[in-house]
Formats: structure tokens, C-alpha cells, sequence
């Protein structure tokens, strides 16, 4: 696990770097999550990848939807924040078609108090993975 605080010019809102092993490692010029003034966490969006490989997950879309949760999941908690403390979730998915499914996995995650969420078909992902979900969660357990 790795956080690092950041602070920038002309504001009094610091921002908080994290980084964990037990998501994937960011692909581009972006962080896995920022914690903003130790109270909200936002994720990058996440896909189906195995963070021990690298490697999409194969599968239909309900196995693509739990990995991306898995590592959504383990991205929360180093911030310090709970699935239960998720207040907005972005679901984009290659094909509406497969929302029942979807929401079927994202239910077995999101059991309680949902948080608000947007999801919309879009027409390509990266690696061509059928799922990228991304969160804003209260931090309940600020590590920074």
C-alpha cells in the first residue's frame, strides 16, 4: 500500500495519492485513487484485470463485473473507504444487453443502502473488456 499526500498551490484542499498491490497497477498517467482532504476518495475506473498478472479476466460479463468489483474493492480500503461508504458508482458497459447480469454481480457487492449510479453502453473499453466501473466513497478510515 502506498499514499502519498500531494499539496497544491492556492488551495486548502490536500489530495492523497493510492496506490495498492491488489488492484493493477495504472496503465497511463493516472492514480488508482485520490483522496481529497482525507474525506472522499474517487477511483479510476476499473476494469476486469487480474492484479497479480495483468491479464484480462475471460469470461461472460458476470465474471468481468466481479473482478472489476474485486478491484474496486481493494482500491476503497487502502483509501480507507467501505463498499458501504460508496455514494456514486459509474458502470460503462459494451452492451446493454448484458445489464440484467451485471446488475445481478454488482448487487451481490452492493447489498445494502446502494449508492447512486449512472451506467451507460459505451461503444469500446480499454483492452476491449466488456466493464469499467468507477466510485466516489466517504473515507470512514483516513490512512493518510
Amino acid at each position: 500500500m502506498s499514499v502519498l499526500p500531494i499539496f497544491r498551490k492556492n488551495t486548502a484542499m490536500p489530495k492523497t495519492i493510492v496506490l495498492t498491490k491488489d488492484a493493477p497497477a495504472p496503465i497511463g498517467p493516472y492514480n488508482q485513487g485520490v483522496v481529497v482532504s482525507g474525506t472522499l476518495v474517487f477511483t479510476a475506473g476499473q476494469i476486469p484485470l487480474d492484479p497479480m498478472t495483468g491479464t484480462v479476466v475471460e469470461g461472460d460479463i458476470k465474471a468481468q463485473t466481479r473482478r472489476a468489483l474485486q478491484n474496486l474493492t481493494a482500491i476503497l480500503e487502502t483509501a480507507g473507504a467501505t463498499l458501504e461508504s460508496v455514494v456514486k458508482t459509474g458502470v460503462y458497459i459494451k452492451d446493454m444487453n448484458e445489464f440484467s447480469a451485471m446488475n445481478e454481480v454488482y448487487g451481490e457487492f452492493f447489498k445494502n443502502n446502494a449508492p447512486a449510479r449512472t451506467t451507460v453502453e459505451v461503444s469500446r473499453l480499454p483492452k476491449d473488456v466488456r466493464i469499467e466501473i468507477e466510485a466516489v466513497a466517504e473515507v470512514v478510515h483516513f490512512k493518510g
